[in-house]
C-alpha cells in the first residue's frame, strides 16, 4: 500500500500545479524533483502508485483550466450547437470543436496503446532530464524560426484565428504531437504552441489553442487513472487527507499559473522557458547520467 506524507503531497501538487500549463513538463519535473531531493523523497517517487497520485493532481490541474476558461468553452459549444442546426451566426465554434476533438484522439489511442510502456519508464530520472533538454531545443528552435517569418501580434478573435490557420489534417498533426508528452519531460502544452506558432498562428493564439486542447488531454487521463487510485488497497490508511491536500493545492496552483500564462503569452516569449529546460535538463544529465541515480 502506498503511503504518503501532508508535506510530499502538498509539495508534488504545487509542483503539478505550476508547471502543468507552463512548457517545462510537469510529469519531468514529478521525476526530477523528487530524485534531486533524494532520501524518502526517492523512495516516495519509486513507488507504482506514485504515478497514479500525479496524475490525480492532474485532475485538480484540468478543473482549474476549465474554470479560467469557462465563459470560452461555453461560447465555444454554444456556436457549435447554432452550427449544428444551422443557424445564423453560428461563428467558430463547431469548426473549433472538431479541430479540438481531432487533435485529442491521437493522445487518447496512443495513451491507451503504450500505457504499460509509459507506466514501466515514468520513474526514470535519466530519460526526464534527456527529455526535458529535448523539450528545451524544440522551444529555441520555434521562437527562432517564427521570429524570422512573421510578427506576433494579437488576434481579435482567437477561436476564428485557429480555425483560419490550422486545418483539421494540421490539428491532428498537433495532437500527435502533444502525444510526446506522454514521456515526461516533454511539455504538453510547450509543443502544442510551437506547432501552432510553425503553421503561422500569433503566440498569443497558438497558446490559446494549446490551452483549449490541453483540457481534454489532462481530464481524460485522470479519469483513466483515478479507478485505480480509489481501487481498494491502493493506498494505506491515512493517505485520504494528503491526497486531497495536494489536490487542493494543484487546483490553486495550476489556477494562479494559467491566469499568469494568459496575460504572459500576449506580450512574451518562450526563450524563459527553454533555456530553463536546457539548465535543468542538462545539470540532471549530469547528475544522474554521469554520477548515477
Amino acid at each position: 500500500m502506498f503511503h504518503f506524507t501532508y508535506l510530499q503531497a502538498i509539495v508534488i501538487g504545487l509542483l503539478q500545479g505550476v508547471t502543468e500549463l507552463f512548457p517545462v513538463s510537469s510529469l519531468g519535473h514529478a521525476v526530477l524533483f523528487p530524485a534531486w531531493l533524494g532520501g524518502s523523497w526517492t523512495l516516495f517517487a519509486a513507488d507504482p502508485q506514485y504515478l497514479l497520485v500525479a496524475i490525480a493532481f492532474h485532475c485538480a490541474s484540468a478543473i482549474a483550466l476549465f474554470i479560467v476558461f469557462g465563459r470560452r468553452w461555453v461560447t465555444i459549444f454554444h456556436s457549435a450547437f447554432k452550427g449544428i442546426r444551422k443557424e445564423s451566426g453560428a461563428g467558430a465554434g463547431l469548426p473549433l470543436l472538431v479541430r479540438l476533438v481531432v487533435g485529442t484522439i491521437p493522445v487518447a489511442f496512443l495513451g491507451l496503446l503504450l500505457n504499460k510502456f509509459f507506466e514501466k519508464n515514468f520513474g526514470k530520472p535519466l530519460f526526464a532530464a534527456i527529455f526535458l533538454t529535448i523539450n528545451g531545443l524544440i522551444l529555441f528552435a520555434v521562437e527562432r524560426l517564427t521570429d524570422r517569418r512573421h510578427a506576433h501580434a494579437m488576434a481579435k478573435d482567437p477561436d476564428a484565428a485557429i480555425v483560419e490557420r490550422v486545418s483539421i489534417g494540421q490539428a491532428f498533426v498537433v495532437g500527435v504531437g502533444q502525444s510526446t508528452a506522454l514521456f515526461a519531460g516533454i511539455s504538453r502544452f510547450g509543443v502544442s504552441i510551437s506547432f501552432g506558432m510553425l503553421r503561422g498562428l500569433s503566440r498569443s493564439v497558438a497558446a490559446d489553442f494549446a490551452f483549449l486542447l490541453a483540457f481534454p488531454a489532462i481530464l481524460g487521463a485522470s479519469i483513466l487513472k483515478l479507478p485505480k487510485l480509489i481501487h481498494h488497497g491502493a493506498l494505506a490508511a491515512g493517505s485520504t487527507g494528503p491526497l486531497l491536500a495536494g489536490t487542493i493545492t494543484a487546483f490553486i496552483a495550476t489556477f494562479i499559473s494559467v491566469t499568469f500564462l494568459v496575460r504572459y503569452f500576449k506580450h512574451n516569449t518562450l526563450r524563459p522557458f527553454a533555456l530553463y529546460c536546457l539548465l535543468v535538463g542538462l545539470l540532471s544529465i549530469i547528475r544522474f547520467g554521469l554520477f548515477g541515480a
